[in-house]
This record gives C-alpha cells, sequence and structure tokens, in this order.
C-alpha cells in the first residue's frame, strides 16, 4: 500500500523494531487500528487471542465503509456477524483468500455440485466481495520458504530433538 502513498498502521503482539523502520509504518494498539483504517489487511496466525478477532465488537469500532482483506486463516473472522455488517453496508467491501469453513469448499472441483453453506453463498452473491480459494500462498516464494523452513525443522529435529515451529 505505500506505492499508493498511504499511511500504514500496524498492530503485532510481537513488535519487530527494525523491520517497522525499514518499511516505515507505525505500530498501534488493535482498537486504533480497528479506528482508523481505511482498509485492514490480515497477516497474522490462528491462535487462541486472534481467533474470531474480526467479529461484531471489533467492527463496530471501524470505519463505517471499512474494507477487510484476509490472507491468513478463515477463523481469524467470524464470518455470521461479517455478512450481517456487510448487509447493512458498515463494511464497504471484502477480500477473502481464505474462509471459515473453506476446507469443505477451497481446493475441491465444485463442478458438479452446489454450495450447502448459507454465508459463502451469501458472500459470492455480493457484488463487494472478492473471494479466491486459499491461493495467496501459491508463489515461487511462499512454496520455497514452506519447503525451507520444513527441512530446517526436519534438520533441527533430528539434530537437537526438538525445532521452532513444534505442534
Amino acid at each position: 500500500m505505500k506505492g499508493f502513498g498511504t499511511k500504514i498502521i500496524a498492530y503485532d503482539t510481537y513488535k519487530d523494531e527494525k523491520f517497522k523502520e525499514e518499511a516505515g509504518f507505525e505500530y498501534v494498539d488493535l482498537d486504533t487500528l480497528y479506528k482508523e483504517s481505511d482498509i485492514i489487511s490480515l497477516h497474522c496466525p490462528l491462535l487462541k487471542d486472534t481467533e474470531k478477532m474480526i467479529n461484531k465488537e471489533s467492527i463496530a469500532k471501524m470505519k463505517k465503509g471499512v474494507i477487510i482483506i484476509n490472507c491468513s486463516r478463515g477463523k481469524l473472522i467470524h464470518t455470521n456477524d461479517l455478512v450481517q455488517k456487510l448487509s447493512e453496508g458498515k463494511i464497504g467491501g471484502v477480500g477473502l483468500d481464505v474462509y471459515e469453513d473453506e476446507e469443505e469448499f477451497f481446493l475441491r472441483d465444485m463442478s458438479n455440485s452446489y454450495i450447502r453453506d448459507k454465508n459463502l453463498s451469501i458472500l459470492l452473491s455480493m457484488p463487494n466481495v472478492f473471494i479466491t480459494s486459499h491461493q495467496a500462498f501459491f508463489t515461487k516464494e511462499a512454496l520455497n520458504k514452506i519447503a525451507s523452513d520444513t527441512l530446517e525443522n526436519i534438520k533441527k529435529e533430528i539434530e537437537t530433538g526438538t525445532c521452532e515451529n513444534e505442534v
């Protein structure tokens, strides 16, 4: 968004001051981010604290007409609340590369079936909603990073019995 001359604010529980200086943005608390942002783009993991972080309470703090983009995890957004606030006009538009219950629909051939999810059907019918089927990670860079991290985790597990990304 810097290419468009926008002021960028960010929220992160693990602030990276060096990256902040290099990228030229400002850290704010989550309520400030909700209140001041015209566009909110989610790029965070699904954790207990981030699950359904976009919900009727957080949306109430946002500007009327806010645009929400989610390229992270579908369960960061409470879909019922999103559909309701889109229908009311509080949210101006949505871009979703992920969906709360995507495993039933995304990355599958649905040519010979119909969608059995009310909210997804509603979202697909709205002119201010753009949905892709979890494609954001299908870049050369992302796939190389996934492979590299996986191999590094295997190496560390073999060498030390532990790794950074244990589940």
